[in-house]
């Protein structure tokens, strides 16, 4: 109820209301990252004073180790997949694969633990992974940017160029396996 009425309410309303919006203009993107800001701090706040949360100094990190783990993995993952010969994606759509089916939002996990784990003593102990996830994602896509950017660009290049994948010499057969 507490994920799928406000959304159902929001888009009920905005029908009533579009003509208004379309002319104003409300600058959701400063609304957006400010509820996301609150739930995050609401979350935190939560969480860590908690009197039965036990979460030690090196379970934390063990628990920051295997989310870095996890998200690098689903990443890897993801690429293999979508870089395969028979995928048909192109490298911008090998990003978008990499970052979207990867990664994961507070502002929707947060409410599904509630809704799922109600009157759970240990919630907030359950919450930690998530609340650790969504900073590695952000912190892993800004450090991996500038080498997938670099590896798409070549891509596309390759591609547009006829050049072979693997020795980087122009194909003389269109026809080549290697190309594109």
């Amino acid at each position: 109820m507490t994920v799928v009425v406000p959304l159902i309410v929001g888009q009920i309303v905005r029908r009533f209301i579009k003509d208004w919006l379309e002319r104003n203009k409300p600058p959701y993107g400063a609304i957006s990252s400010c509820v996301l800001l609150m739930i995050i701090y609401t979350t935190f706040c939560d969480t860590f004073s908690n009197p039965h949360i036990d979460l030690d100094k090196f379970s934390l990190i063990i628990v920051v180790f295997i989310i870095f783990f996890i998200q690098l993995s689903f990443m890897l993952l993801t690429f293999v997949f979508s870089t395969g010969k028979q995928s048909g994606f192109t490298p911008a759509d090998t990003v978008a694969i990499m970052f979207c089916a990867t990664h994961k939002s507070l502002t929707l996990g947060i409410p599904m633990l509630k809704i799922v784990f109600e009157g759970y003593e240990h919630l907030s102990l359950i919450s930690v992974p998530l609340l650790i996830y969504h900073p590695a994602q952000i912190l892993l896509g800004s450090v991996l940017v500038p080498t997938i950017k670099s590896w798409m660009v070549k891509r596309q290049k390759v591609k547009r160029s006829g050049f072979c994948r693997s020795c980087d010499v122009q194909c003389v057969k269109q026809t080549c396996e290697k190309v594109g």
